[in-house]
């Protein structure tokens, strides 16, 4: 079918099997295909099905969605649970991530991208919010020090301090278990959920060049950084579009210190917000690319269907979907692979 040569497009692009080693016993019961169970799974974020078991269905009901996976007989399809720990074996290896940087480089090394759009997007988790820490505070005297008194030095702000951390220093630094986030919709309207944040950077065309998961508490803000970074290793480009939850000197300065010029929406929480000037309007207007793949990896790429636990999970979950839509959008711009 027209669909099932899509997806055959789509593993042809992605080649999960060269990331996955083969794994070999020589003693006991032979381990199940690590490399065809990578493949089932990008065919489950592409077709949609809910569950791991929908997917089991189908490959036995399906004789060409079993060949194309790496299935060559029915009773070759493992169990529901030699699935679920592949499924718990990827995450842990972070193999997500690993496919994704090997597709950003073999795809986009050496180009120049004009805008990068920032953003994040809420995913509602299958699990109970984590209770919240209490912050303490240690009370500040007032005045001048006393002769001979020694006062601690005050807190460094988070983003000052990763100004001078490295990306995956500052990334570790942030939560990533499941809490209760607000957010305020394209309307206006405040929403909440219990889960994560799905933060990414997408170019122009809506190939996204990096990801990274974190609890839905986490400010938008606090991983501004660290993918400006990020993804300045991996890329070169231009601009950096942002909205106003990002609006921060910090963050600012650190994009013109890689190179780039950041366009931010004003946050009127300091008082009367100026109008953006006119080119700066109309390039803003490109981060468009970022809602649109957010809407596109919910809606089309099970990203509103999770159904694990945990965030490795969660993302692991996620980025089967994230580099099926990567190698979707390549071949609709009719990049030869």
């Amino acid at each position: 079918s027209e669909q099932e040569k899509h997806l055959v497009k789509i593993l042809e692009i992605i080649e999960i099997e060269r990331h996955i080693p083969r794994r070999q016993k020589w003693t006991g019961r032979p381990a199940a295909e690590r490399r065809a169970i990578g493949r089932s799974y990008v065919a489950k974020a592409v077709f949609g099905y809910p569950h791991t078991r929908s997917l089991i269905n189908e490959l036995h009901a399906r004789p060409n969605l079993r060949l194309i996976c790496g299935f060559p007989k029915q009773h070759d399809v493992p169990s529901e649970s030699t699935f679920s720990r592949a499924f718990a074996a990827f995450a842990n290896a972070g193999l997500g991530s690993v496919v994704h940087d090997a597709l950003v480089h073999d795809y986009l090394h050496g180009e120049l991208i004009g805008h990068v759009s920032r953003d994040s997007t809420a995913i509602i988790g299958r699990e109970k919010a984590a209770k919240k820490k209490k912050r303490v505070k240690v009370p500040r005297k007032r005045g001048r020090p006393a002769k001979g008194e020694q006062r601690p030095p005050p807190e460094v702000k988070r983003l000052d301090r990763q100004v001078k951390q490295e990306p995956a220093t500052a990334l570790a630094e942030l939560s990533n278990v499941c809490t209760r986030g607000t957010k305020r919709n394209a309307k206006g309207y405040q929403e909440s959920w219990n889960g994560y944040k799905l933060h990414a950077d997408v170019n122009d065309t809506m190939l996204p060049l990096s990801v990274v998961l974190t609890s839905a508490s986490v400010h938008d803000s606090q991983v501004a950084i660290p993918l400006i970074k990020l993804t300045s290793s991996k890329v070169r480009y231009c601009y950096d579009l942002m909205d106003a939850a990002y609006d921060a000197k910090q963050i600012r300065d650190q994009s013109q210190a890689l190179g780039h010029v950041a366009i931010i929406d004003r946050n009127p929480r300091r008082g009367e917000s100026l109008p953006m000037c006119p080119h700066e309007a109309k390039r803003y207007n490109e981060r468009s690319s970022v809602e649109r793949f957010n809407g596109r990896l919910k809606e089309e790429y099970d990203g509103r269907n999770v159904m694990v636990r945990g965030p490795a999970k969660v993302m692991m979950h996620l980025m089967f979907g994230v580099v099926a839509l990567f190698a979707d959008q390549l071949i609709r711009q009719g990049i030869e692979v």
